[in-house]
């Protein structure tokens, strides 16, 4: 509870929210976070390491390599937005938390695997490399975590993946 509120108040507020602050959106007192978290330093490495078990868990439940390319992309899109603000940890100013090499292994490498999947069978465009297409993937993933506070998880998903495989050309939608 006190971590996945602190994912929310981090999330909404940036790095400058202080234990207080998190305290008070987890409806604890400050001496509770102290008790579990002693520093920010460990609430943060807490919150990284359980964002890479959720994630991590959710990239291997979806299957990717068993499902047509463009299936594979909507449930990676659902399991990075369903896994809300802990994914948000996993990119940017929580890095330093947590092992790069684990990060690779559950999260980046499948995910880039399907991409050069995709490449390979002509789904996806072939004048992007796999890690070109994973970056602004990535960027487009972390929208969608955004976008879900506005339009629900379901909706934002569809929304990210219908753009990540056909872009915001009105070719997509017939127009």
């Amino acid at each position: 509870m006190i971590m996945e509120r602190a994912a929310a108040v981090l999330a909404e507020r940036g790095d400058a929210v202080s234990m207080t602050e998190i305290a008070k959106a987890a409806d604890v007192g400050r001496a509770t976070i102290y008790r579990y978290f002693p520093t920010r330093d460990a609430l943060f490495v807490a919150m990284a390491d359980a964002a890479l078990e959720d994630l991590g868990a959710r990239v291997e439940e979806a299957g990717l390599n068993n499902l047509p390319v463009a299936e594979a992309i909507a449930r990676i899109t659902r399991a990075f937005i369903g896994s809300g603000q802990y994914a948000a940890l996993l990119r940017g100013q929580r890095d330093e938390c947590l092992s790069s090499a684990e990060v690779e292994r559950r999260i980046t490498e499948p995910i880039r695997a399907l991409l050069q999947r995709g490449i390979d069978s002509g789904v996806l465009r072939n004048d992007m490399s796999a890690d070109m297409m994973l970056t602004i993937s990535g960027g487009l993933l972390q929208a969608g975590i955004t976008l879900a506070i506005s339009l629900g998880g379901e909706q934002a998903s569809a929304t990210i993946t219908a753009v990540l495989l056909d872009g915001v050309s009105t070719r997509a939608c017939g127009g």
